[in-house]
């Protein structure tokens, strides 16, 4: 008899009266929400201001999700395009199904489109937000949860995740990979926020390094896991994706800081042309206001000049 285990909830659906709220849904939603607000508030000190994150994230989320979701069903085509399966279940994104790789690769697209609207250098954005995108991913993972996929290997561990059955699972308990990799998330998201701070990390090395860290745990994560993938030389085919994107990421790192080392000065131009224009009224408004105590000190002067020879004048006629 199994003690203890992690439940599963019987639904990723609840109803609204007639509104369905999907558990995998609003993860992502929530998701969303926290890496806006922490790059929000990332961007702030480095510079830029306030709202220019969601300004570009507008951009990026939906550039991010259709990414995310034709990786997913290039790469799992058979769940969708196999004899007896239905195509029209590749839009049914509330279902599951979003791969990261593509999903950043896209939000990136998306993200630059953004800041060449606004002047902004992309690598400078990309590191403000980058802890927020892991803590999105540890957030979104739990969407999983709520759907019954992407668990790993049985086990019988205090934390094993309880499988109900249904037509494309078989009951059980299995290693809670969605878990591990929130979790993982976390601590990518801790390590870049630290590592920013320690060594001030710029043109976009701090994304560089959340993606290297992302990947190195992906890798040993998604061995354990159990749903159906394409396999190359043995190994599933988002292993060997994260291999390359680590190696990519950490050649990055090096070639960037022996090219353009430091951190950028000016992150966001607007905000500082803006800034110095404030500055030069402040200084005109100043110089303004000395010229009108001049003046009204001469004014005082010649009231009391005017003062003096008119009492002179009357002493005289006295």
């Amino acid at each position: 008899m199994d003690l203890a285990y992690i439940p599963s909830p019987s639904t990723g659906v609840l109803h609204l009266g007639p509104i369905p709220l999907r558990g995998y849904a609003f993860c992502i939603i929530l998701g969303v929400f926290v890496a806006v607000w922490l790059g929000n508030k990332r961007w702030i000190a480095r510079g830029g201001t306030a709202g220019t994150v969601a300004d570009i994230a507008v951009w990026a989320v939906p550039f991010g999700l259709v990414g995310g979701r034709l990786y997913h069903v290039i790469t799992d085509y058979q769940l969708y395009f196999s004899e007896g399966e239905n195509w029209v279940d590749a839009f049914k994104i509330w279902e599951g199904g979003l791969g990261i790789w593509g999903a950043i690769a896209f939000g990136a697209v998306g993200a630059w489109i953004g800041c060449r609207r606004r002047g902004i250098p992309l690598p400078a954005y990309a590191d403000a937000i980058a802890p927020g995108i892991a803590l999105a991913q540890a957030v979104g993972r739990w969407g999983n949860w709520f759907n019954q996929e992407l668990y790993g290997r049985p086990t019988d561990l205090p934390w094993a995740l309880k499988i109900t059955e249904s037509a494309n699972r078989e009951a059980g308990l299995y290693h809670p990979t969605f878990l591990y990799e929130s979790l993982w998330c976390v601590g990518v998201a801790l390590l870049v926020i630290w590592a920013d701070r320690r060594f001030r990390l710029g043109h976009g090395r701090a994304f560089a390094l959340y993606v290297a860290a992302y990947c190195a745990g992906r890798g040993w994560i998604e061995y354990m896991r159990v749903d159906e993938a394409h396999h190359i030389l043995g190994l599933r085919l988002n292993v060997w994706t994260a291999i390359v994107v680590f190696l990519l990421a950490v050649l990055y790192m090096v070639l960037s800081a022996r090219t353009r080392p430091g951190r950028e000065e000016i992150v966001e131009p607007r905000a500082q042309n803006a800034g110095k224009a404030a500055d030069a009224e402040d200084a005109e408004d100043a110089e303004g206001s000395a010229e009108d105590a001049v003046e009204d000190d001469g004014a005082e002067g010649e009231d009391v000049e005017n003062g003096a020879g008119n009492g002179a004048g009357s002493a005289a006629k006295g």
